[in-house]
């Protein structure tokens, strides 16, 4: 499949609340939640107010003109936080793209870019039994804590 990463441009920052939904994991046979669940405190975090923060970044796949995932980081008090100066990541595929790399590839162009920007360390929290857990474990990302249902996971750039 042929796609394309570029920067997220401002006039599409509220694409962010689609992709923050899609990134919610849902175990196969649950009932998906009501796609207002994304206006919760603890949800808002990841893209209220985007750009207007110091290093608010997020770069977008795209497959023939259409928008069809979101990489996106900022530092943030969410269930990836580990310290302060460190930027929490959030990823998302629609459905019918997933298992095509795409989200490897986005998450790889995002390190790219912290590391340029002098970031020394990223993280994020992914659920135990997301699929995704492979992905981020395969791009480098290493397990640093353990809750019941998740993992709190960190990349040193």
């Amino acid at each position: 499949m042929e796609y394309i990463i570029r920067e997220m441009e401002k006039t599409e920052y509220k694409l962010l609340d689609d992709f923050l939904y899609e990134a919610i994991f849902i175990p196969d046979g649950v009932q998906p939640p009501e796609k207002n669940i994304i206006n919760l405190p603890e949800l808002q975090v990841y893209v209220a107010d985007f750009g207007k923060k110091k290093d608010d970044i997020c770069f977008l796949a795209e497959v023939n003109g259409k928008v069809i995932g979101a990489v996106w980081v900022r530092e943030m008090n969410d269930y990836g936080h580990v310290e302060d100066g460190v930027p929490s990541f959030a990823i998302s595929l629609y459905k019918e793209y997933r298992g095509y790399r795409i989200g490897t590839a986005l998450m790889k162009r995002m390190l790219c870019e912290l590391k340029q920007r002098g970031y020394k360390k990223t993280s994020l929290s992914v659920q135990k039994a997301n699929y995704a857990v492979q992905m981020y474990l395969n791009v480098g990302f290493d397990i640093m804590d353990e809750h019941e249902e998740e993992y709190v996971m960190l990349y040193h750039l």
